[in-house]
């Protein structure tokens, strides 16, 4: 069985994101959305709450499975779970460039291997940073994101009075 992991902080997630997993889901028998805490962010979500919103987005994906990454190394959680590769999307060269480094010391501590997406067009410019921050300027980012992180941020709205 071929698998691989998506990981991610997906705080929120976006459908960039979405757009990426499903289409890693069409590569592999298995993906696995390893949700994981971001320790140089705040988080707008606990990591239970964005698995919540991963498992809704992908309850009718074949194939996709969602799990907290934890805070150990992720070529550790991939060689746990039995995961052939790494899946992750790139934006820009910029993307690129911040995420060559991780996989090399991936396959040279493990021999995983990591392999890169293109981003659709239509989601490039998306970023949770910027999703949190238009959503807490009052700004309409449902066409953004799936229905689960959509329904949770309109939540949000109510329970903080309307920012």
């Amino acid at each position: 069985m071929q698998s691989a992991v998506c990981p991610g902080s997906f705080d929120p997630m976006h459908n960039g994101h979405a757009e990426i997993v499903a289409r890693a889901a069409n590569l592999f028998d298995e993906v696995i959305v390893a949700v994981s805490p971001n320790m140089h962010k705040s988080p707008m979500f606990g990591v239970e709450e964005r698995m919540a919103m991963a498992r809704e987005t992908f309850s009718a994906v074949r194939g996709v499975v969602v799990e907290p990454l934890g805070e150990g190394l992720l070529a550790e959680f991939c060689r746990q779970h039995g995961a052939n590769a790494v899946v992750k999307g790139i934006r820009d060269a910029k993307d690129l460039a911040y995420e060559t480094p991780m996989a090399t010391m991936n396959r040279h501590l493990t021999g995983l291997e990591t392999i890169y997406l293109a981003a659709d067009g239509r989601y490039t410019h998306l970023s949770s940073t910027l999703i949190k921050e238009v959503h807490a300027l009052g700004g309409d980012v449902a066409e953004f994101v799936p229905w689960a992180v959509e329904r949770r941020l309109a939540e949000r709205r109510g329970a903080d009075g309307g920012s």
